[in-house]
């Protein structure tokens, strides 16, 4: 089921993924720094308000509407609750507009709210999508809205030229346009109906869940924000683009298979008991690893060519010294989120999530006031990794005491392996071909390191292998 789920919605999460890289490419080059650097900031202080907003009520409705057939009256009750929020949201984004960015504060507010208003109509539209088991429509939506956020951005950074407003009204104008696409498709099957839960139950699942997104501030997004208090945009937009080349491959991967593992763990904690759920998060646990860590360390070997081929000289810098520490942080939160936390959630006690969140939000915050001013983007990457640890931590204490999660040890030690035998395969691949163009090298490293993931891969789990190709030929019709 996972590797299904995985390869269903991999296409789509790829796409987005490749949309923000080479969005990224672009902009770094047409736009100025500082612009950019105001670019990323909208998407930080957007991303946060978001999570307060409407995240929580994807999560809310996953768990408590059920799947396969969706009531009316869930989705008008789930409605009415985020028209409120969305409208709380965008006055807290203009008070938070003042604060990051008083020099340009209008204009920022305008980003912002705009991110806000498109995003909330497109995730309540994916996410009926997503209860009524429409996974590969939901794919193909995210295609289109990859595809918005990538051609309409770049065409306002040609029209309006250096405006980090207009191009973030294209990126939001992109998710708008596949979120009202989306909600004409997922409504057109919802059934007649009462509510399947109350306002108190939905508010009950969702309010500690707005408490953790805003205990999650510090551990999400306060190192920028202490970049550009110590320094300026500039500082941030060079975090930001280190930020998104380390963690966009790692986070497709994870995002893959956690889109349907998700109500698949809920349905299976309710069906079948916490054993059951247990062993799939286990499962799901080992899946994660084998895949994100070899990720990691190709990002990691390639870091130096992939800066070098991706970013303008003025960004180069420490970029590649930070690949590491973000790629580190990276799977930490990923195993927060889509492992330990998932167990919080099948108990239906998200509150708890709100403990991790607060500490790694202090641990982040404690070092970024430690390590940002004397190391600057180095420090921001290093205060963001040491919260992410204790986050990723303080979470797996608390749902081992709830359902404790059987830990593969040994599909771990095998992904160690298998993860330094492919970096070392792609660094010495970059390296033995010294001074030709970078792409050569980045592709050379890429396909040796790629070659020694799945050679090693089939020798140590010669079964899962077959079974993943024999799934791969059967989603591309070969079968």
């Amino acid at each position: 089921m996972l590797l299904r789920s995985t390869l269903i919605y991999a296409p789509a999460i790829l796409l987005t993924r490749i949309s923000a890289l080479l969005l990224l490419v672009i902009a770094t080059r047409l736009i100025d720094q500082s612009e950019y650097g105001l670019l990323t900031l909208v998407v930080t202080v957007g991303e946060m308000t978001d999570v307060a907003v409407t995240n929580w009520l994807r999560i809310a409705l996953l768990r408590l509407g059920g799947k396969g057939e969706v009531s009316r009256g869930s989705l008008f009750l789930a409605g009415r609750v985020l028209l409120a929020t969305t409208a709380l949201g965008i006055v807290i984004s203009v008070a938070g507009a003042t604060l990051v960015a008083p020099e340009r504060w209008v204009e920022f507010s305008i980003a912002v709210c705009s991110y806000l208003v498109a995003g909330s109509i497109s995730r309540f539209a994916l996410t009926v999508l997503q209860m009524q088991q429409r996974h590969s429509t939901y794919s193909l939506l995210e295609a289109l809205r990859a595809a918005l956020q990538m051609i309409l951005p770049v065409a306002a950074i040609f029209i309006f030229h250096n405006s980090f407003l207009m191009v973030s009204l294209g990126s939001s104008l992109g998710v708008l346009i596949a979120g009202v696409v989306a909600s004409i498709m997922a409504f057109g099957r919802v059934a007649p109906g009462q509510a399947r839960f109350t306002h108190r139950a939905f508010f009950a699942f969702g309010v500690p869940l707005i408490v953790m997104a805003l205990m999650g501030f510090g551990l999400n997004s306060a190192e920028r924000v202490f970049l550009k208090v110590y320094y300026d945009a500039g500082a941030v937009a060079v975090f930001a683009a280190a930020y998104a080349l380390a963690r966009q491959p790692i986070d497709m991967v994870a995002n893959a298979i956690n889109m349907g593992a998700f109500p698949e763990v809920v349905s299976r904690f309710d069906e079948h008991g916490p054993s059951a759920a247990a062993d799939f998060l286990s499962h799901l646990m080992g899946l994660m690893i084998r895949l994100c860590l070899p990720v990691a360390a190709l990002l990691v070997a390639l870091a130096p060519a992939i800066t070098e081929l991706a970013l303008p000289a003025e960004y180069h810098g420490h970029v590649a010294q930070l690949f590491p520490l973000i790629a580190f942080s990276v799977l930490c939160a990923n195993l927060t989120s889509f492992v330990y936390g998932d167990v919080v959630h099948a108990h239906k006690r998200p509150w708890l999530l709100s403990i991790p969140t607060a500490l790694g939000s202090v641990g982040t915050i404690g070092l970024s006031l430690l390590l940002v001013p004397p190391y600057a983007e180095l420090g921001a990457a290093s205060a963001l990794a040491g919260g992410s640890l204790v986050s990723l931590v303080a979470c797996l204490v608390i749902s081992e005491r709830l359902t404790p999660i059987p830990v593969p040890w040994r599909h771990i030690g095998v992904s160690i392996v298998i993860a330094l035998a492919t970096g070392l395969a792609a660094s010495l691949a970059a390296a033995a071909l010294g001074q030709v163009p970078t792409i050569v090298r980045l592709a050379a490293g890429g396909l040796l390191g790629g070659a020694v993931f799945l050679g090693l891969n089939a020798l140590f789990d010669p079964a899962a292998t077959l079974q993943l190709t024999g799934k791969l030929k059967a989603r591309l019709g070969m079968a």
